[in-house]
Parts: C-alpha cells; sequence; structure tokens
C-alpha cells in the first residue's frame, strides 16, 4: 500500500524524473532521507522535449546517475503527442470549477512509465519507486490517484520475484503552492526544472502548466527564476 511517511529499508530508490517541478522535488525528497537514487527519464515523444534536458540537468546536479529510455506512442491521443493540437489555456484555478480530462492526458502513461521502473528497480535490487504525482494532477489525470497508485503497487508485487517494491508517492495530498515550499527547503535548483508543455525558448505564460506554476511561486511571494531569465 502506497503511504508516504513509509520509508524504504533499501537504500536504493528508482525516480521516475521528468524534469519538471514536481519530479524535482520528489527527487531531492528522496534524497533528502538518504536514498541512493537512479533516475528514469522518459522520452515518449513529448512535444516539449525541452523536459528531458532540463531532467538530466536536474539529475546531474544531484548527484544521480540517471538514464532515458526512448518510447514510441504512434497511435498519439494527447496534445502533448500531436503538434498540431490544442493545448489547454484554462487552469481551473482560473475558472473556478473542476475540470474534465485535459487533452494532456497521456493514455496509460504513468502506467507504463512505473512499468518500466519497476523492471529497473528489480534489477538493481531497490525497493521503492518514487513518483511525483500530486493534489492538483489527481483531479484530471486518473494514473495521478491514490487508489490508482496503490493498485498498481498490488499489481507488481504479484508480477516479480522478489516482493516488497513500494511506489513511494511523497507530493500525493499537496498542492502547486506546497510542492514549490518544499522544493525551496530542500534546496531544489527550480531554474533547471521546466514546466512549459510548448518547450520553447522561455515558458509561454499561457498553458495550464505554465499557469499552475505562476501562481504557486506568486502565492509564496517568490520569483519563478525562468521568469528571471527571459
Amino acid at each position: 500500500m502506497v503511504n508516504k511517511k513509509r520509508l524504504p529499508v533499501s537504500k536504493k530508490a528508482v525516480v521516475l524524473l521528468s524534469g519538471g517541478l514536481d519530479s524535482a522535488v520528489t527527487l531531492y525528497f528522496a534524497k533528502k532521507r538518504g536514498l541512493h537514487c537512479r533516475c528514469l527519464i522518459f522520452d515518449y515523444g513529448q512535444r516539449h522535449k525541452r523536459e528531458i534536458e532540463a531532467a538530466g540537468k536536474i539529475a546531474k546536479r544531484a548527484d544521480c546517475l540517471s538514464r532515458i529510455l526512448n518510447i514510441k506512442l504512434p497511435w498519439r491521443g494527447s496534445s502533448l503527442l500531436d503538434k498540431k493540437a490544442f493545448l489547454p489555456q484554462r487552469a481551473h484555478w482560473q475558472t473556478g470549477r473542476p475540470r474534465d480530462i485535459p487533452t494532456t492526458y497521456v493514455p496509460g502513461r504513468n502506467i507504463i512509465f512505473l512499468s518500466y521502473a519497476v523492471s529497473f528497480a528489480e534489477s538493481i535490487r531497490a525497493e521503492s519507486i518514487f513518483i511525483g504525482a500530486h493534489a492538483q494532477d489527481s483531479s484530471g489525470y486518473p494514473d495521478c490517484r491514490q487508489d490508482f497508485l496503490e493498485a498498481m503497487e498490488r499489481a507488481i508485487n504479484l508480477g516479480i520475484v522478489k516482493k516488497g517494491i513500494q511506489i513511494v508517492s511523497p507530493l500525493i495530498d499537496k498542492t502547486k503552492k506546497e510542492i514549490v515550499e518544499l522544493g525551496k527547503g530542500l534546496g531544489v535548483p527550480f531554474e533547471y526544472t521546466w514546466s512549459c508543455y510548448l518547450g520553447r525558448q522561455y515558458p509561454c505564460q499561457r498553458c495550464d502548466s505554465c499557469l499552475f506554476r505562476m501562481k504557486a511561486f506568486k502565492s509564496l511571494g517568490l520569483e519563478d527564476p525562468l521568469l528571471q531569465q527571459k
């Protein structure tokens, strides 16, 4: 069962590292607890490929080994995979209303990522997999929800030789504001992270991901280092 307060017995951990705020904070959270982290970075054809470069920088800054896995999802099914598709630009904190599943949802993405992570973890005898799923994601992305992560943990332990791999989601009950606050305390290099869905030279400041990020920094009285570079 997923429990963010339960500490893994093994010193080895696999961290899903996208290059965004959430995964970077998750990595530094795991390291703070003395875990030897190995990072998995995925190139799955996302239009914001800049996050792959960001993930590499974050892993290096954290002194963690990382691997980039190239996978293909040729059927698309998401605005993150189709450059012609419209990206949402109206975060629900602006409208005040709950959102349906956003077009940026990639079908089965976390199921795929976690499956790779399980194989990697079992091969290096790691007993934990860290993922940066959080409260605001869980409202729109079904594969970021607590019940999914708990079910996935049960499933993987039915299909591996040595049981006991944990899926740890330390941010699962946190808002973006709380994540930025936690990351600041952990010394996360926010200037290396990337959130914008467009993946251009500078954040667009219009897509959902940019809007959530901007609001979080502003609510804490902080300036986003990515906007300082512009």
